[in-house]
């Protein structure tokens, strides 16, 4: 019977209580998303190749 009331419960809450976005503020947050990932993306390969360059000249002058 517990299991039953908070099925009843879970489902009422989610139903009344909760405030779903609309599909605007949806695509607007997964805009920002979005925009946010590509830029992490960017600034790890700049990252990336700069470390590569440096480990490059570092090893040329060593041999």
């Amino acid at each position: 019977m517990k299991i039953i009331n908070y099925f009843k419960e879970s489902y009422s809450e989610l139903v009344h209580k909760v405030s779903w976005p609309t599909l605007k503020e949806l695509t607007n947050s997964a805009v920002i998303v979005l925009i946010a990932s590509l830029l992490i993306a960017l600034v790890v390969w700049i990252m990336d190749i700069s470390f590569e360059t440096i480990m490059k000249f570092v090893y040329e002058a060593l041999i």
